[in-house]
């Protein structure tokens, strides 16, 4: 994997970083690398997430998904890191058994896809470490009773990702059913390395040995200087753009396959930074949809936007078919593959004309190995970052406020949270009723 970080100098663009800045920048990072790769050795809460690639147990997980080797779907009932991490695998490496993610609880989401599925050939996987997690646990039983109502046996169909107690736990244990543990010290969005993300994502026919080899490849570029890793490259530029005022980060991988990997990234870098008034905010593009729209703004907007392009160098190919017309002449002898990289050129160069700051990451190809290795780059970047601004990049303080908040909600208590809800002003405007004759 490649970074390019020629565009986001002061040179080009504004905010950008000058290079005398970025060689004090390289300083902090020596001394972070050092910090990382203690906390590394020690297991550290967060940090133990940067040695997935070396302590996965993939028998076990192989042991424990060879059951559903017969199913034709895979619903993971699942929210947060709990669900994207598979869904990311799933959808990037275009598997032959759809894996579908219940990680809303928009009923008529669920419902539509419980009227879609062959729930008796469905695999249900339940994931949360607390098995507490109302979202979770709520569509977890929904699934589990439409397999029952269908003919088939949730026992025989059900895999459950969870720590040692709780209630996914207990039913695992009352059902015999097949469970894998959530890894200590990893916090849900880092956790896509494990078995987490890789499990459910095997069941849907990802090779996730070669995923975990990518990871592997990233894991030994992690050096002393952003001169030299991809990964801490990335992350101490966002960190100076951000602190110099290009307060968003917009993610826009030129392959619609990695769309769900753009949903992954936010989460990862909103949860993990936006802490103390600080955290740069994650948006989610596509190339090259989104040139039509968000490009406007990102290049004559606020000037507070880093771009981040993800692009991969080899595609499938598509030839264009010759038209009558002479004004799509240009169209003529060339290729969907050869559009896109135009467009992504063309998008990169708009931007730098306009002094807009843009980093690019560039993948050889898409498979798992490539993958595994951007995962665990932005996993590193966003713990580097966590250093740079001195905050805890493992800890969500807001959702799990959120979480208890909801819980207290369903069960009718009063706690600060219901109070603090219940204290909300409101001002209603209402648009006039509409009958039906």
């Amino acid at each position: 994997m490649d970074i390019d970080i020629g565009c986001a100098l002061a040179e080009t663009a504004s905010p950008g970083i000058s290079r005398e800045s970025l060689d004090e920048l390289d300083q902090r990072v020596t001394s972070i690398h050092e910090t990382i790769q203690d906390q590394r050795a020690k297991g550290e809460h967060g940090y133990a997430a940067l040695n997935l690639p070396s302590t996965v147990n993939l028998e076990e997980i192989s042991s424990a998904t060879d059951q559903f080797d017969d199913a034709k779907a895979v619903v993971v009932a699942g929210i947060g890191g709990s669900a994207l991490g598979a869904a990311t695998l799933a959808e990037a490496l275009d598997t032959e058994i759809p894996l579908y993610t219940l990680d809303n609880v928009d009923p008529a989401t669920t419902n539509d896809l419980l009227d879609s599925l062959p729930l008796e050939d469905t695999a249900l996987v339940g994931v949360s470490r607390s098995g507490t997690t109302a979202e979770t646990l709520a569509n977890f039983l929904v699934v589990r009773d439409a397999i029952d109502e269908s003919g088939g046996d949730w026992t025989e169909q059900t895999l459950v990702i969870t720590g040692d107690s709780g209630p996914l736990a207990e039913m695992a244990e009352d059902h015999e059913l097949p469970k894998l543990s959530v890894p200590e010290g990893v916090p849900g969005r880092y956790s896509v390395l494990s078995a987490v993300g890789l499990a459910p994502a095997a069941i849907a026919g990802v090779d996730i040995e070669r995923v975990v080899e990518g990871g592997a490849s990233a894991e030994k570029t992690l050096t002393d200087s952003l001169y030299e890793c991809p990964a801490y490259a990335y992350g101490a530029v966002a960190y100076a753009l951000d602190i110099r005022g290009a307060t968003v980060n917009a993610v826009m991988p030129y392959s619609e396959q990695l769309e769900c990997f753009a949903e992954w990234f936010a989460q990862l870098w909103a949860e993990s930074l936006g802490k103390d008034g600080l955290g740069q905010v994650p948006a989610r593009s596509l190339g090259v949809t989104d040139q039509h729209s968000q490009l406007q703004l990102y290049r004559a907007g606020p000037r507070e936007v880093l771009v981040t392009f993800i692009d991969i160098e080899s595609r499938p190919t598509c030839e264009i078919p010759p038209s009558e017309h002479d004004r799509l002449s240009y169209l003529e002898d060339t290729t969907l593959n050869e559009l896109m990289t135009a467009e992504q050129a063309a998008t990169k160069g708009s931007l730098a004309a306009a002094g807009r700051p843009t980093v690019e990451l560039s993948m050889a190809e898409l498979s798992p190995e490539s993958l595994g290795s951007l995962l665990y780059t932005m996993e590193a970047a966003c713990i580097l970052a966590g250093e740079l601004y001195e905050i805890d990049a493992f800890t969500q303080p807001a959702v799990e406020w959120g979480k208890r908040a909801t819980r207290a909600l369903l069960r009718g208590e009063t706690t600060k949270e219901t109070m603090t809800i219940s204290d909300q002003p409101e001002l209603r405007i209402s648009s006039p009723e509409q009958t039906s004759e």
